[in-house]
């Protein structure tokens, strides 16, 4: 099976990515293709797995502490109020997570309902050369807390 989870990470695998924030030893953190909350980041498995509980436990451990670390990282660099974090893999059949953040500035309606009330298709889309300083900033928090390889 081939879902645009496995495509992503082969184009991280690849180098020519530019929304990767970092390898980690569970897989790879990269930025949202659409950055619906500036900052909004997902954790991709490597290799690809179809779900959380298809990882052996040491390895879940490891995806899932790597996931609190990249939202530490976001939270660092971003100065949001929270992150929230998600799993589902219903429209794409392969783990990956979403990191969230949230910020005290969002309007009202939005402040307590979760990312996909946005209009995401509105949102502005990664962009090397505005989101860069960004990207860099969080990867520079993630050497800082020792998650990256």
């Amino acid at each position: 099976m081939s879902t645009a989870i496995h495509r992503l990470v082969d184009s991280c695998r690849a180098g020519n990515d530019p929304t990767v924030v970092a390898r980690l030893r569970s897989g790879w953190a990269v930025m949202g293709q659409r950055q619906v909350l500036t900052g909004y980041c997902l954790l991709l498995p490597d290799p690809v797995v179809p779900h959380l509980n298809a990882l052996a436990r040491a390895e879940r451990d490891v995806f899932l502490s790597e996931l609190g670390l990249l939202g530490d990282a976001v939270l660092a660099a971003t100065g949001a109020l929270r992150i929230n974090y998600a799993i589902f893999g219903n429209v794409e059949p392969a783990l990956h997570a979403h990191v969230h953040p949230r910020f005290v500035d969002e309007p009202e309606p939005m402040r307590t309902a979760n990312p996909w009330g946005y209009d995401w298709q509105q949102a502005p889309a990664f962009d090397a050369q505005l989101h860069a300083p960004l990207r860099d900033l969080i990867r520079q928090h993630l050497l800082r807390l020792g998650a990256t390889v």
